[in-house]
């Protein structure tokens, strides 16, 4: 009742003063600033099922059966007539990261009468008509013949898909299989994968995996549709891989990225920072190939010696956590000629990636040791003895270093944001640049409402006017996998189930402020405005255009007479998204509600009227001469 309270006030002063004239001058041929070339970007982590059951396209949940407890959640055993089977604890696995299995012992079976395992997958399996689906395990057969593996629709029980895999009794080895559903499957997310066999016997299984068609064809890549909408964000950099995910829940949970390269079978698994289990699939080489696939910068954030329990390390215990960082990086930039880019190269990567941002530590402002001031001068001495042309981001003010750029957070409500809208303006341009690492406007959920949208909107107005101090921004957490038990933190950018996604308000508003983003920060000045209207204004010179950005918070219209300094008389493009309430949102079963919309608005020569509606966000492409 007192936030309701506060913006019903709010809204009223807003209304007092919109009443009154409203002029917004920009002047296109005075450039107060440059825009960075990499404001606007993405920050990852796993979080609400992002990369498990989200981005990473993997059907298969568990496939390496090292859940806590109960080991094989998410594994059923299937019977057919009078065969029967039942799982037990493997004693011996495929690799050394993977040493235990899940053993099926068949005790009867024959042909008609199967006996296997299946797995439901994260909330169901998408299937979809013509698509090629890839999969492999690894297992350790005795007697059980052939395998017979099937996607299987839950409520009908058709085969969707199905293929046969010869299988040599013995010691360990990988098997291949493909499935392809027919064109009349009908797309739907109730299914599940099973393998049966027609012999009694036992068998041993590992990393039982099948990826649904990727993303550029990816051998274990992204699912496409995410991509898709990521591509459409423009993003200019990928701040990976975390977040909470970086330093883990204790010195040994933290991301040790060296267990993330190489074959899939040499990963080991670990629990995440979120109470579940991370395949490691989504890897070190992995986060490159998704900046390659999408052209973005890579940001890379080391492990600092801080973990989210308080565990940490100063002085000479940071050493070998200094050397893991250096190696890191050499494998991401060195070439074939060095220890760890040679090891790329055997990954599948042969060229060097391009690097020139390096995060040190997460959040080490809420470092309750008091530990960063001494653990993150050591990383910086280090790092910029063997890589001075990197650029450094300490997480927290109190560094004791000299860092290039220091990381800020803001999770705040709206009008918490439309409070802020003025915090950068007279800050210091002597000293780091700003990188505001994880920013978002909490209302809404699972994903945010149109009035979270409003905030957001505001708050990147705000980091426009001042690109020449913020020169990176990235929206978080960018994903949730809206079923229930999938969200961990609420207000996420995309939402998604199996089959299908969608962007929030939130998203189409990052959609629009990058798509519509010059290279230079116009001068502008607005009169008699209300205090729910923001605005920011950025020219790009090559294609002699104005991007000017509007919005209105308030319940009410904003008249305003537009005075733009060098526009050419004309149709200019609009792009609006408005919403009735604050409370009007985009969901899994109602994915557009709210998205921009596009139009035309008429400039004149000198100055002419123009209004925006209340509960709106609004940019115009104006032309200039």
């Amino acid at each position: 009742m007192k936030w309701m309270a506060v913006g019903l006030s709010a809204l009223a002063l807003g209304v007092a003063a919109a009443q009154q004239p409203a002029k917004l001058s920009v002047d296109t041929t005075q450039k107060t600033a440059d825009v960075s070339p990499t404001l606007y970007g993405l920050m990852t982590e796993e979080i609400n099922f992002s990369y498990d059951g989200g981005l990473y396209a993997e059907l298969i949940r568990n496939r390496t059966f090292t859940n806590r407890w109960p080991r094989f959640e998410w594994w059923r055993v299937v019977t057919q007539g009078e065969s029967s089977a039942v799982v037990e604890n493997g004693d011996s696995g495929p690799s050394e990261a993977l040493a235990k299995s899940m053993k099926l012992v068949v005790r009867e079976a024959s042909k008609g009468n199967e006996a296997g395992v299946s797995n439901d997958g994260y909330w169901g399996m998408a299937v979809r008509p013509s698509a090629t689906y890839r999969g492999s395990f690894y297992a350790k057969p005795a007697g059980v013949g052939t395998a017979h593996i099937r996607l299987i629709a839950n409520q009908t029980a058709a085969t969707l898909a199905e293929a046969t895999v010869a299988l040599t009794d013995g010691d360990w080895k990988k098997y291949e299989y493909t499935l392809k559903t027919g064109a009349g499957v009908v797309p739907g997310k109730d299914n599940h994968w099973e393998m049966t066999f027609t012999q009694k016997g036992s068998i041993e299984l590992q990393l039982v995996s099948l990826f649904e068609p990727t993303f550029n064809n990816r051998e274990h890549g992204n699912r496409p549709d995410l991509m898709k909408m990521l591509a459409a964000m423009h993003p200019n950099f990928l701040r990976f891989p975390g977040g909470n995910y970086v330093e883990g829940n204790t010195l040994a949970e933290h991301f040790d990225w060296k267990k993330t390269i190489g074959p899939l079978v040499g990963r080991p698994t670990k629990r995440t920072s979120w109470g579940y289990t991370s395949s490691d699939g989504m890897g070190l080489l992995e986060f490159l190939e998704w900046c390659e696939d999408l052209k973005m910068e890579p940001v890379l954030a080391i492990f600092a010696g801080y973990t989210l329990n308080g565990e940490h390390a100063e002085g000479e215990a940071l050493n070998p956590y200094i050397a893991e960082a250096l190696d890191e990086i050499e494998y991401v930039t060195g070439d074939a000629s060095t220890k760890w880019g040679a090891i790329r190269a055997r990954d599948g990567h042969p060229e060097p990636f391009k690097l020139r941002f390096i995060e040190v530590g997460n959040e080490d402002n809420l470092d309750r040791s008091g530990s960063y001031i001494k653990r993150y001068p050591p990383f910086e001495k280090a790092i910029r003895a063997k890589y001075p042309q990197l650029k450094l981001i300490a997480t927290s003010w109190q560094h004791g270093g000299s860092p290039d750029l220091v990381d800020d957070h803001y999770y705040q409500t709206p009008h918490e944001f439309f409070d802020l809208v003025h915090k950068y303006d007279n800050g210091d341009r002597n000293g780091p640049k700003i990188f505001v690492g994880e920013w978002a406007t909490r209302t809404g959920s699972p994903t945010p409402d149109f009035g979270a949208a409003l905030g957001d909107a505001a708050w990147m107005t705000s980091m426009e006017r001042n690109a020449d101090l913020v020169v990176m921004a990235a929206y978080a957490p960018l994903f949730t996998n809206v079923n229930p038990g999938g969200m961990q933190w609420s207000s996420d950018l995309i939402g998604y189930d199996a089959l299908h996604s969608y962007g929030s308000p939130s998203y189409w508003a990052q959609v629009l402020f990058n798509e519509h983003l010059g290279t230079q920060v116009a001068k502008s000045q607005a009169e008699g405005v209300g205090n729910r209207f923001f605005w920011s204004a950025t020219v790009s010179p090559e294609k002699k255009v104005l991007y000017l950005k509007l919005v209105n918070a308030s319940d009410r219209p904003q008249s305003l007479t537009l005075d733009v300094t060098g526009a050419k008389a004309g149709a200019a493009v609009t792009n609006t998204m408005h919403a009735a309430t604050w409370y009007v949102t985009n969901a899994i079963d109602h994915p557009e509600t709210i998205k921009p919309v596009k139009g035309t608005t008429t400039v004149t020569a000198g100055s002419w009227k123009h209004v925006v509606g209340a509960n709106t966000i609004e940019v115009i492409d104006i032309p200039l001469k």
